[in-house]
């Protein structure tokens, strides 16, 4: 491991996260190391850690080396891996950009929830200086079966979406209701989500309009959660009669987050495009013997 480690911090609509530039996969991220690095107060701070890495370079993305060119090895604030993040992605894309490796327009990003296909906007598109990115977040599955949710005495039903990662989203009368998000909610049955849950509490705001809060498994409350955003704009689709396989055409929320607002479609072929601003924020260098003893508690 080299002395100094380059780092970049960015966010998406206040999801935010520490950024290492690592082509040939050569620095040790334990989940240690990276929990150290997302501590707000020991660290740098984040909700997240985004790993960049060529695919070629990395053993799990190998495989979709010829697809895109770079891997989005995402881990939570905790130090666990994460199959995708929506954020993520677009911040992701938004260095790739910085970087020089990417430019606007279409461009391909690996991640453990399959490649997506992600576009970077003009400057000024969308409203944001930068331009909007656009993410093609997949398609959403909808497994059967009855799932509750529950904070303090309240209980919701839930409806369970999977796009890459679990999510339970419940309709609330109040944002409040969900507490204060630092504990995961209750869920049942446990057979639901054998690997956690990350859990959705959503108001309207109007007409394909709504607000949400989330807690993110490994993270906590987050102020923002890209593929929690497409979750809940589904759920509110089916919840509204609106399906977009049957009437042939696209269904578009606007979804407010407590970091700003995301635009979620999902097309007649199941596809979802999630839209939304990516920001970088600061760069410098971590020292990497820091690092090492602050990962095991000697600093």
């Amino acid at each position: 491991m080299s002395t100094r480690i380059a780092f970049l911090k960015g966010h998406g609509t206040e999801n935010d996260f520490v950024i290492v530039p690592d082509p040939e996969n050569a620095v040790d991220l334990s989940p240690a190391a990276v929990a150290t690095l997302c501590d707000r107060r020991a660290g740098i701070g984040g909700d997240g850690l985004l790993h960049v890495v060529r695919s070629a370079a990395h053993p799990e993305a190998r495989h979709m080396a010829a697809e895109a060119e770079w891997f989005m090895d995402y881990r939570n604030g905790d130090g666990s891996i994460a199959e995708m993040c929506g954020n993520g992605v677009r911040v992701f894309a938004r260095y790739l950009q910085r970087a020089g490796h990417v430019s606007e327009g279409d461009t391909a990003v690996a991640t453990r929830g399959g490649v997506k296909t992600v576009h970077i906007a003009k400057p000024g598109a969308g409203g944001s200086a930068e331009g909007d990115i656009t993410v093609g977040m997949g398609k959403a599955l909808l497994p059967e079966g009855d799932v509750t949710v529950g904070v303090g005495g309240r209980s919701w039903p839930a409806r369970n979406v999977n796009m890459g990662n679990p999510h339970a989203v419940a309709f609330v009368d109040d944002l409040a209701h969900a507490g204060d998000l630092l504990s995961p909610p209750r869920f049942s049955p446990a057979a639901a989500y054998p690997d956690g849950v990350n859990v959705e509490f959503v108001a309207d705001r109007g007409p394909r309009h709504v607000a949400m809060r989330v807690h993110e498994r490994g993270s906590g409350e987050t102020r923002s959660c890209g593929t929690g955003a497409c979750a809940v704009a589904v759920a509110a689709a089916r919840r509204d009669g609106l399906d977009p396989a049957v009437t042939g055409t696209p269904a578009t929320y606007t979804v407010d987050v407590p970091g700003g607002t995301l635009v979620i479609t999902e097309r007649p072929d199941g596809e979802i495009e999630m839209t939304g601003p990516a920001v970088i924020v600061a760069e410098g260098e971590i020292d990497a013997e820091w690092l090492v003893h602050a990962a095991r508690g000697q600093v």
